[in-house]
């Protein structure tokens, strides 16, 4: 229909009025950046073309930065990118993953601070994420809780408050072992967390 304006095909410029996109943008500037590094431009030339292809609205506005690097005839097709490929889901845990995962919380509970979580970071994380993420954030939460123990008697409070903190311990351990079990991700508040 005469009149209407059509969107530009494979190989052909697109019009001059025809509204720009960030992608058409960043295209651009990526452009600019490359001559930047191969010397084409000083550092005011490169502000310059920068600015005026982030600012651009239309076609019109990118198309005099890529004639300045190309020419007239050479001035690459400002198509879209492929999308990214969509993130790999991380693959379910098996049985004994959870289990070693709820071991890895539950073995405070049954007098083995900070060891439990330990044994299983060595003896399974290596080959199981799922166990090492539960093991560590595990580890992280018995070290603070011993350090507690440790810190916390040299105040008064910090008597009273230490039964507290042990029976929030303990039942803080139980629920991150059910999580561990539920294939869920876990994390104890006020942790320090200093192994990674």
């Amino acid at each position: 229909m005469a009149g209407v304006p059509t969107t530009p095909g494979p190989g052909q410029v697109p019009p001059a009025h025809l509204r720009v996109t960030n992608q058409d943008r960043e295209h651009v500037v990526e452009h600019v950046k490359a001559a930047y590094a191969e010397g084409r431009f000083d550092k005011l030339e490169f502000d310059d073309r920068l600015e005026r292809a982030m600012t651009a609205r239309t076609h019109g506005d990118l198309m005099p930065i890529m004639t300045e690097l190309y020419g007239p005839q050479g001035v690459p097709q400002l198509a879209p990118r492929p999308a990214a490929a969509p993130a790999r889901p991380e693959r379910m845990p098996e049985g004994n993953e959870r289990l070693g995962a709820a071991a890895a919380h539950l073995l405070m509970a049954f007098g083995f601070p900070i060891i439990g979580p330990l044994i299983m970071l060595l003896a399974a994380g290596k080959t199981s994420p799922y166990i090492r993420r539960h093991a560590v954030e595990a580890l992280n939460f018995q070290m603070t809780v011993v350090g507690a123990t440790i810190l916390l008697p040299f105040t008064v409070i910090g008597v009273v408050l230490l039964p507290v903190i042990w029976v929030a311990a303990f039942v803080l351990t139980i629920v991150g072992g059910v999580n561990a079990l539920t294939e869920g991700n876990y994390r104890y508040p006020l942790t320090v967390r200093l192994v990674k």
